[in-house]
């Protein structure tokens, strides 16, 4: 097909582009959801599917919203323009998305609501206009939002909730207000509401110093409320308190809102209300006075954490018989030692949960508990203890409790029956602790429906035949960094624990063990041994032979042989262990492995040898173990790469599909020589083979390869020269102009358009070839060519018919000139097309995609030949070749092919 008659089409079609293509490559579209988010938009994208529901336009420079620019996408139910700079809202843009449910405003500057605003917004649920700095409304914007859910006006600058003057928001659940300058709550202020249909108020970090009656009259279905970070104290907090009793709240934020004290009546308001949670963490609590929750009798939730309180009487909580959980963390004050009365949790008989964390100097009597009988969960982590004896824990023999958290209470020692009364107990972590011991056995006495004990990170403990003995329905337990040390007995500690799954005895540094220290654990499936010292067991030199000290484990799944300093292991070491699907024997000083080592282990999914000496890999030590391999890690061997030694495995690496961790960095050839410092699976294996009857062939074939390979190279970088003689050599001979047929004469050889900031460029590069004497071109620049007293417009299409070609000189700037588009580029292709003139060239001198120069400009590189399109060359010495191509370019005929 001609050129021109794609020019015809591409102007026929008025600016639409044949192939879309716009910012929206930029956005992320995923089914209906496009995602345009963080891209720095100044606009919104035009060709983004119309069938979205969603649009993510936060966080870009968005100054204007204007509501005809979205009218295409109609379908959508979600906008989220927030992180803008908007500070103007067309009332028209629900009225162009009809079906929009969700807007999103954050984070903008909107200092003012306007009358009509949301006029049109009928079908949205939730509206947010949080962090604008606005400080005023005007009217009743939100007058028709009559199926609005959640309006979020926080981070504002509002004194008042007042948002209209006649009832409206008939739907609205959830009003947030928070981070205001709302100093005074009045009944008149939430008159607007209509039906009563808020369910959750958050009126956070307001500076409010006045509450009045009547003021939630409106929310008597009022269920959560939040005023956290406020100065209420405890009369303001009481007054609060006496005005939710109209309401239904359930819960109740009050944290860190300066309720030092609080006393019988703090609460007393709250008496009709199902109140089930309630939060007064982080307020400086220092007293509680007798009796001050009975009015709370549906509570099931109290949060005291991070309070000073220095005493806490046996009443304290009378009346919370339906509490199920009680924060105090860091409740007790730090600067004296706190006193907790006997018996302060009787009237706690429903509590499951009691987390008693980060509490210095706690003194516990042998009826601190009393009354806790359902009691499931209690954590004194963080605590430190006054004294910790066998009766500590006595209140709460009557308490079901499963689970007790001592981590860092700087325990030293466990007296003899200390959990003895915690007979339904089943997990006990008592690590990260100072204890240093011989166990007995008697310190977890009572411990009848123990499942997990434990007790890492402690400073010495020494294990006996009967340490475990009481405990035999235990099923993990962890002994990992306890300086461990074992008893010359006969019997093994653990030999009473048939039901153990987990056994953690890492970073130990233990050195000895029999060969039945694990055969009664015959349900074990994780042993970690890593970072011990077991090198001598498996010695052949070990009096007696290796030591195989894993017999029996024939469920064991996951061991961790990590850091034992082991150089030999027998051929034995693994039999039995039919299950094993994780092994990790990484960090040793192991460097032969025997053929049939892993022979049992056909399930085996994850092997680690990594940072050994294996020189070797074979295929009758690993060939079994590799078949149902998922994860294997080789790396940090010194690698013999030899024919006999790697070979196999180096081809293996090249074909595998499991993960092989560190293939790229890790496998490393040591030795020989000339190998050394190459990766493993480069390694060359066609000298192991016999390659007498291929020789002449594979020479042959390297050497055609390497022609071809210096072919490409060659072309590739000095393919510019070749052409560059080629027109030399042509030109000298032919000549480079070609004479159109006709009797046309023209005053110029090239017209140039340039946008006005490529002024410079061409004065610098392009003008200069008119003084070139073996050229002899004669171009056509506005600035210097153009007859004083004539229109710019008139000129121009003058020019343009006087001038035999046509120079576009592309850049970013000329893409940009309005004057150049829609004026100067529609002349010159208006008459190439009314002439059928093959005359236009396009010159670039920046890289333009083809797809922005089809979106600017309505041109396509595809639409020339390739002799008119030239580009400006980035080296110096290339510039001799682009004259050339320029000379042939202009002196190309114009006659239409």
């Amino acid at each position: 097909m001609p050129y021109c008659t794609w020019l015809y089409i591409l102007l026929s079609l008025n600016a639409i582009s044949l192939f879309p293509v716009c910012t929206a490559h930029r956005c992320k579209v995923i089914e209906e959801k496009a995602d345009c988010s963080h891209l720095e938009l100044f606009s919104i994208p035009p060709d983004l599917p119309v069938n979205i529901t969603i649009l993510d336009l936060s966080h870009n420079r968005l100054k204007q919203l204007p509501a005809a620019n979205l009218s295409r996408y109609d379908q959508l139910e979600h906008l989220d323009v927030g992180y803008n700079t908007l500070h103007i809202y067309e009332p028209a843009l629900c009225e162009q998305l009809p079906l929009l449910k969700i807007l999103n405003l954050q984070h903008n500057e909107f200092t003012k609501i306007l009358e009509k605003a949301f006029f049109f917004c009928t079908n949205l649920t939730e509206l947010h206009l949080n962090s604008n700095g606005i400080r005023e409304i005007t009217g009743n914007p939100f007058i028709n939002l009559q199926n609005l859910k959640k309006l979020d006006m926080s981070h504002n600058k509002m004194t008042s909730m007042t948002l209209g003057d006649t009832e409206q928001l008939i739907d609205l659940t959830e009003l947030l207000f928070s981070h205001n300058l709302i100093n005074e709550l009045k009944k008149e202020a939430l008159a607007f509401l209509g039906n009563n249909s808020v369910q959750k108020l958050d009126l956070s970090s307001n500076p409010i110093r006045e509450i009045y009656p009547g003021c939630f009259q409106p929310l008597n279905n009022l269920n959560t409320l939040i005023m956290a970070n406020m100065t209420l104290g405890p009369n303001l907090t009481e007054r609060l308190c006496t005005e939710l009793a109209a309401t239904k709240v359930k819960t109740l934020i009050l944290l860190n809102s300066q309720l030092s004290k609080i006393h019988n009546g703090t609460f007393k308001g709250l008496a009709s209300t199902p109140l089930a949670f309630l939060d007064i963490s982080k307020n400086s609590l220092i007293q509680i006075d007798d009796d001050s929750f009975i009015y709370l009798n549906s509570l099931t939730f109290l949060n005291l954490e991070e309070n000073q309180v220095s005493h806490l009487s046996s009443r304290a909580f009378k009346g919370l018989s339906s509490l199920k959980s009680l924060n105090l963390q860091k409740f007790f004050s730090s600067f004296k030692d706190p006193k907790i009365d006997d018996m302060s949790f009787k009237s706690l008989q429903n509590l499951e949960n009691l987390n008693m964390e980060r509490n210095k100097n706690i003194d516990f009597t042998e009826f601190t508990f009393t009354g806790l009988t359902s009691l499931k969960d209690l954590s004194l982590s963080e605590c430190s203890f006054k004294t910790f004896t066998n009766r500590t824990f006595l209140s709460l023999s009557k308490s079901p409790l499963l689970f007790l958290n001592l981590t860092k209470t700087s325990i030293s020692s466990l007296e003899y029956g200390v959990f003895s009364s915690l007979q339904q107990l089943q997990i006990l972590d008592l690590g990260l602790n100072r204890i240093q011991q011989n166990l007995n056995g008697y310190e977890f006495i009572g411990l009848h429906n123990i499942k997990m004990i434990y007790l890492s990170y402690n400073n010495h403990l020494a294990l006996t035949s009967t340490s475990f003995c009481f405990v035999p329905t235990l099923e993990k337990l962890n002994l990992r960094k306890t300086a461990l040390t074992f008893k010359a007995e006969s019997r093994s500690p653990f030999s009473n624990l048939k039901n153990l799954t987990l056994l953690d005895l890492g970073n130990n540094n233990i050195a000895n063990m029999g060969e039945d220290f694990f055969a009664d654990l015959h349900n074990l499936r994780i042993l970690n041994l890593q970072h011990n010292n077991l090198a001598r067991l498996w010695k052949k030199a070990n009096p007696g032979g290796p030591v195989l000290f894993l017999k029996g484990l024939q469920n064991l799944e996951i061991l961790d042989l990590l850091s034992n300093g082991f150089d030999e292991i027998p051929t034995n070491a693994f039999k039995g262990l039919s299950k094993l699907n994780f092994l990790n024997l990484g960090e040793n000083n192991l460097y032969l492995l025997p053929p049939s080592l892993f022979e049992d282990q056909n399930s085996l999914e994850s092997l680690d040898l990594h940072k050994n000496l294996i020189t070797s890999v074979e295929p009758n030590t690993f060939k079994n173990v590799f078949k149902n391999l998922q994860i294997l890690n080789l790396g940090q061997n010194p690698f013999d790469c030899t024919c006999e030694s790697i070979a196999w495995f180096s081809n293996w690496l090249n074909t595998t599909n499991i993960t092989v961790l560190g293939q790229d960095t890790q496998y490393v050839c040591n030795t020989p020589n000339n190998y050394h410092g190459i990766f493993v699976q480069k390694f060359d294996s066609a000298p192991c083979k016999d390659t007498a009857p291929f020789k002449a062939f594979f020479i042959f074939t390297f050497s055609i390869t390497s022609c071809l390979l210096f072919l490409v190279l060659f072309l590739h970088f000095q393919s510019w020269r070749i052409q560059f003689y080629w027109n030399v050599v042509v030109n000298t001979i032919l000549g480079f102009r070609v004479i159109d047929p006709g009797d046309q004469t023209f005053d110029y050889d090239a017209y140039i358009i340039h946008a006005n900031k490529d002024n410079e460029w061409v004065d610098r590069y392009l003008l200069p070839l008119e003084e070139d004497t073996t050229c002899q071109l004669n171009f056509c620049f506005e600035e210097r060519d153009f007859d004083a007293g004539l229109p710019i417009p008139t000129l121009i299409v003058n020019s343009i018919r006087r001038s035999r070609k046509i120079i576009f000189v592309i850049s970013n700037h000329l893409l940009m000139d309005k004057w150049c588009k829609r004026f100067k580029i529609y002349q010159a292709i208006q008459q190439a097309i009314e002439q059928s003139r093959d005359s236009i060239i396009l010159l670039f001198i920046e890289d333009i995609p083809d797809y922005k120069l089809n979106h600017s400009i309505n041109l396509r590189r595809g639409m020339f030949k390739s002799r008119c399109i030239l580009q400006w060359p980035a080296h110096k010495e290339r510039l001799n070749a682009f004259r050339q191509k320029l000379k042939i370019a202009l002196g190309s005929t114009n006659v239409v092919n």
